[in-house]
């Protein structure tokens, strides 16, 4: 465990101006507050926060970082107060403190919902001061260094998957990739602990056959920079064993047939010679097709910039070549750290990370603790594409994103009011996954709103979080529509006219706060319609057992989204003019299906409701079944039809080859009854047709 004066000195050495009383006071406090607490490894609980200082002094960081870090379990385990804290070290610490402070007071209803409230609070501070991020970081790694002294498996394996879905990506996502590899490694031993032995095994051979294979590489590079005048400092490694195995599991290959388990880092002093570096490689050894990125002219997200390659070195051994200059270095193994690393006395400026204020955004829009860890771990873990708006604007994507999610990375508005997108020049359809290079615009319309058919295949946590909350408020919206509607038909079924107060009376013996509650129960039928007149007009169904009186009139659906409120059954695809019903189960909404449906049979356990469509409801999907002869031309005959009378085809399926007939099931959209009459009478006047019915 590091002393006070040890960690003074750390300080020291790389700021003379740090407040040193400041981190003497927090070392005595934090030793105090934690008293006799041991750690599962029997060493002092206060040896922890001593530790997670000392990995942040490492990193330069300045002197209220240090102490956040020496407070940071004070809260949360000892009987030290945030009050506490800020009469002691003022405001601005003890403000990072709490952000760094787990919520394990919570009663949490599941791990996710717990683990979910935590990440909720760690990234809401996290967005006003980067710092409380670091000091987490920090405290994660010396946890997993530990984590073998845990006795138990399960809470091992919860912590290790919780660094590895959580942690890890958030350190890579800011940069700090030496943090991020060593908690993988250790999380990747806990969870995996046969893979990681094994692979282990196997580095331990190939360092022992080949001895001092990685400095000789290492030393053929250097003299081949500098026999062409090019100084440069080479660094090689082994992989790690958990990128082995990542890269054995995606390429479905053995260890033996990974070929580029070595890598290379050729530091150099400009950025001319980081491209002349590269030159100077590939001239001198072949290049692995599709294996060369340019982060330098398009850094990645969390300003990592680098030139990538791989070559296959001599006895055709593949290894992996990075190219940077120092100030790309200190970077890539700081990342974001190195904003608040301290040069010549002074803190450089805090840097704000766009990709936080996504996190944040999704933070606001998450429905449920298990959306809010699904979307964040998107955000934060996969692999990343570049596209660029028509203007030159470069936008990061994660891999398989859609003009959807170009569109809500560029603007939230933007997004809502997509109706289509040019790739390229070219007219793609929305789901179409963009590739890098790729120039997106998108076309608007103020009319449109988001589709529920988006979630489909959108892969950002921003869209899908946008699209989630615009669907259940629309829902919720139409939902409270139709119930009004139900309501209304109620309240005619009563023996007589309600008193002002009936409503106010009705909404207190059904233990509900407002209208909006009652007529969105209605709908779900929460609460049947004898209960909702009962609550009403008190002796207004007779004796219990009694049924109330039979809907007196039809409920029209007039304004609402099929899919929304109520859903059109596939089973008669309703369509305009159709006589039409509803059958309403609890906690669904209405499923609606025409009057002559046999699958009404099924629905004996739910309430059917008489609907009508509404004087201007348009559209529908109508299910066809025709038969033509099988002869040249034929198809392209009754698609014309189809296309004369103006019905878009959805689907068509052959059902059947009976020699000189076919026969195929259409999906086709209409706009009414009478459209889907003309339709069939079109293909029924034509030679090629022999059977034109409606399903």
């Amino acid at each position: 465990m590091l002393r006070q004066y040890e960690l003074l000195e750390k300080v020291r050495s790389y700021d003379p101006d740090a407040d040193e009383a400041m981190i003497n006071r927090a070392y005595v406090f934090s030793m105090q507050k934690h008293g006799s607490q041991k750690r599962a490894s029997g060493d002092p609980y206060f040896s922890h926060p001593i530790e997670v200082a000392g990995i942040l002094t490492d990193l330069r960081l300045d002197d209220e970082t240090i102490v956040t870090a020496i407070l940071h379990d004070t809260i949360e385990d000892t009987v030290a107060t945030p009050e506490e804290i800020e009469k002691v070290f003022g405001k601005n610490i003890a403000r990072l403190v709490d952000g760094v402070t787990k919520l394990s007071k919570i009663e949490a209803q599941s791990e996710s919902q717990r683990a979910a409230e935590n990440l909720r609070k760690f990234l809401l501070a996290m967005s006003s001061d980067i710092r409380v991020l670091l000091v987490k970081l920090a405290d994660r790694l010396h946890n997993m260094r530990t984590l073998h002294f845990i006795r138990n498996e399960d809470k091992r394996k919860r912590i290790a998957r919780e660094t590895m879905d959580i942690y890890a990506p958030l350190a890579e996502r800011i940069g700090m990739y030496e943090f991020m590899q060593e908690m993988q490694t250790l999380a990747f031993r806990e969870l995996e602990p046969d893979a990681y032995a094994s692979i282990s095994r196997r580095l331990e051979q190939l360092h022992k056959g080949d001895g001092d294979l990685i400095e000789r590489i290492g030393r053929g590079i250097k003299a081949h920079l500098e026999a062409h005048g090019l100084e440069a400092e080479l660094q090689g490694r082994e992989k790690h064993p958990y990128s082995i195995w990542r890269k054995m599991a995606e390429r479905h290959v053995s260890f033996e047939q990974l070929s580029d388990v070595m890598a290379f880092r050729a530091i150099v002093d400009s950025l001319d010679g980081c491209y002349r570096t590269l030159g100077l490689i590939h001239q001198r050894w072949p290049m692995v097709p599709g294996r060369f990125k340019d982060y330098i002219s398009t850094p990645k997200r969390n300003g990592y910039s680098s030139l990538h390659t791989s070559v296959i070195h001599d006895e055709q051994m593949r290894i992996e070549i990075q190219i940077r200059t120092r100030e790309m270095h200190v970077q890539a193994e700081h990342g974001l750290a190195a904003h608040w690393a301290y040069k010549e006395g002074k803190p450089a400026a805090k840097t704000q990370h766009p990709w936080i204020s996504d996190l944040i955004e999704i933070l606001e829009h998450a429905g449920s603790a298990e959306e809010l860890l699904e979307h964040t771990r998107m955000a934060m873990y996969q692999d990343r594409i570049f596209a660029f708006t028509p203007k030159g604007e470069l936008i990061q994507l994660p891999k398989g994103a859609t003009p959807v999610d170009f569109a809500y990375a560029v603007h939230t508005d933007l997004g809502d009011q997509t109706v289509g997108a040019k790739v390229n020049g070219r007219v793609m359809p929305l789901r179409t996954p963009l590739d890098n290079g790729d120039q997106v615009e998108i076309l608007v319309s103020r009319a449109q709103h988001p589709q529920p058919s988006w979630l489909n295949f959108v892969v950002t946590g921003k869209a899908r979080a946008k699209i989630r909350r615009f669907v259940k408020s629309k829902e919720r919206e139409e939902t409270v529509a139709l119930g009004r509607k139900i309501f209304d038909e109620i309240v005619q079924r009563l023996p007589g006219a309600l008193g002002w107060e009936a409503m106010a009376e009705a909404l207190k013996r059904l233990n509900l706060h407002d209208d909006d509650s009652l007529m969105e129960a209605i709908a779900l039928k929460r609460i049947d319609d004898v209960h909702v007149m009962e609550a009403l007009m008190p002796g207004s169904t007779g004796v219990a057992g009694v049924q109330p009186p039979p809907q007196r009139q039809a409920i029209s659906i007039k304004g609402l989204t099929p899919g929304v409120a109520f859903d059109l059954a596939e089973c008669c695809h309703p369509i305009p003019g159709d006589r039409i019903v509803g059958l309403r189960r609890e906690g669904t909404g209405i499923e609606v299906h025409t009057i002559g449906c046999q699958r009404l049979a099924d629905g004996i356990d739910a309430d059917w409701v008489d609907l009508a469509w509404g004087d201007e409801s348009d559209g529908g999907t109508a299910r066809l079944c025709i038969v033509i002869k099988n002869e040249p031309g034929s198809l392209a005959t009754i698609t014309g039809v189809l296309g004369n009378h103006g019905a878009n085809i959805v689907s068509l399926d052959q059902t059947n080859r009976d020699g000189a007939f076919h026969t195929f099931n259409l999906d086709v959209e209409v706009h009414n009854i009478q459209h889907l009459m003309r339709i069939l009478a079109g293909l029924r006047a034509t030679d090629v047709v022999s059977t034109a019915e409606r399903l």
